[in-house]
């Protein structure tokens, strides 16, 4: 049973972990508190060669990583200055093994939930696929959640693909993300969003969840513990009512 529940902060992003840890409060039988961001309070001379060795180097290839001179200095800029980082893509599991490693031997236990919000891209491998997902959390201890994964993650809907195509067809390039969120109707979270905060609310509960219960997720497309694949879903999972399911609204309402 989660008796503890540390949020750390991620100071680049949207992402208000006071605010989430309100909420958390109304709804947990934990203590909850906030710290600062992670990376500050933990690093150690070996953390920038840890991200390097998570780096996905191509996104249908299994192995990860690459501690060339030159990358791990940029991981040692990109923990030292986490606004200059960007454009990659971390083996989610491998970055919460490292960062495990580095918790205190006194605050291991699993009733104190470590949850870091990251401005991190964190993805895991699809075994049935065999290439890279893009993940939003990645549960356990500690839970990550990658701020720029609420973004990137879910698949935004189909107008957006179809005005891409569209402009890739008159135009022979991609265009710029700011164009298409300006010009497509329809749902979904962009960098930056002011919904940010209220809709990770949901994803570090499911990190609680799973750690209480061994089950994160919930199928029922309304509740905040519905793990949404796609924008539309995140929308109507986590900033619409009901906020639960009756079965989780009786453990969180």
């Amino acid at each position: 049973m989660v008796e503890r529940i540390t949020l750390y902060r991620a100071p680049t992003t949207a992402a208000d972990a006071d605010e989430i840890a309100a909420w958390l409060r109304e709804r947990v039988d934990a203590a909850v508190t906030v710290r600062d961001r992670y990376l500050d309070r933990f690093v150690d001379d070996d953390l920038p060669a840890a991200f390097a060795r998570a780096r996905v180097l191509d996104p249908y290839e299994r192995e990860t990583g690459n501690e060339m001179l030159g990358i791990v200095r940029y991981e040692e800029r990109a923990i030292e200055h986490p606004e200059r980082a960007g454009g990659v893509i971390y083996d989610g599991q491998g970055v919460q093994r490292a960062l495990s490693a580095r918790i205190p031997a006194d605050e291991r236990d699993l009733d104190h939930l470590h949850v870091p919000l990251l401005d991190r891209v964190l993805g895991t491998w699809g075994a049935h696929d065999k290439r890279w997902h893009k993940r939003v959390n990645v549960l356990g201890q500690p839970a990550l959640l990658s701020v720029p994964g609420l973004f990137e993650a879910p698949a935004k809907p189909e107008a957006y693909y179809q005005a891409q195509q569209r402009h890739a067809m008159l135009s022979g390039d991609a265009p710029p993300r700011e164009v298409l969120e300006n010009q497509v109707d329809g749902e979904f979270l962009v960098d930056d969003d002011p919904r940010t905060t209220d809709a990770l609310k949901g994803y570090v509960l499911q990190a609680v969840e799973y750690l209480d219960t061994g089950s994160a997720f919930c199928d029922d497309e309304r509740c905040r513990l519905h793990n949404a694949h796609r924008q539309p879903g995140v929308i109507e999972a986590q900033l619409r009512q009901p906020t639960f399911c009756e079965t989780h609204a009786e453990r969180y309402g």
